[in-house]
């Protein structure tokens, strides 16, 4: 399982970010200061760093020129500070992208996805009930056999899966794989989740594993 080292001392944001890539498939570690950051990476090296700029203890860049005498995993700043200087001096330190926050979480697993696709590093794998996602090579199986879907099937089955038992309202799945300009509609989707659900139900008609929350959206659960 691909490992991700989370380095912020916000507790709160440290929680939420660790809950959201677990929920996508990654195996996660924080670490709240610089020096517990360098100790966690040395004991397990990690695939990937998300790395706050301000800690209690130093500085992020400085986190991210040790770690870069190290190693080539690839870091990711996340810092609330949107200074064009400070973008620039994390990256010269070593970083391999920045995000300010704060930001859509939806925008830093997709940067955390490509900055590990340039790392050769695979994507994680997606395991809800008999449903596996590979999301390296987007390939889908139920029960061992290989489900073929469309773009946007499998987008919406990505989505759930990444956030399993978890209520996906109509209007956050839309804008997930369609964009925002699809955010009302709701009956647009039940047609993909139809199709969808007939792929990877054992009956289309009682779903197990894709539910159906009334006038609300969807949840991917195990059965």
């Amino acid at each position: 399982m691909t490992r991700v080292l989370v380095v912020d001392d916000e507790p709160q944001f440290a929680r939420a970010l660790a809950t959201n890539l677990r929920g996508a498939g990654y195996d996660v570690e924080t670490a709240t200061t610089a020096a517990e950051a360098l100790a966690a990476a040395g004991r397990t090296p990690p695939d990937a760093v998300i790395l706050d700029l301000r800690l209690p203890d130093g500085s992020g860049r400085d986190v991210a020129r040790e770690l870069r005498t190290r190693s080539d995993v690839p870091v990711i700043v996340v810092s609330a500070v949107g200074d064009e200087d400070e973008k620039i001096a994390a990256l010269d330190a070593g970083a391999d992208d920045y995000v300010t926050k704060p930001f859509p979480i939806g925008e830093l697993l997709a940067r955390l996805r490509a900055t590990l696709r340039r790392a050769g590093t695979n994507e994680p794998v997606l395991e809800v009930g008999p449903i596996r996602i590979d999301l390296d090579g987007h390939a889908v199986t139920v029960d061992g056999k290989t489900v073929h879907l469309t773009p946007h099937e499998y987008g919406i089955l990505r989505v759930l899966a990444q956030n399993p038992g978890k209520l996906m309202t109509h209007r956050v799945i839309l804008r997930e794989v369609w964009g925002p300009a699809y955010g009302d509609e709701s009956n647009y989707l039940h047609v993909y989740v139809s199709q969808l659900r007939r792929k990877i139900e054992p009956d289309a008609a009682r779903p197990r594993y894709l539910l159906t929350e009334a006038g609300a959206g969807y949840r991917l659960v195990e059965k």
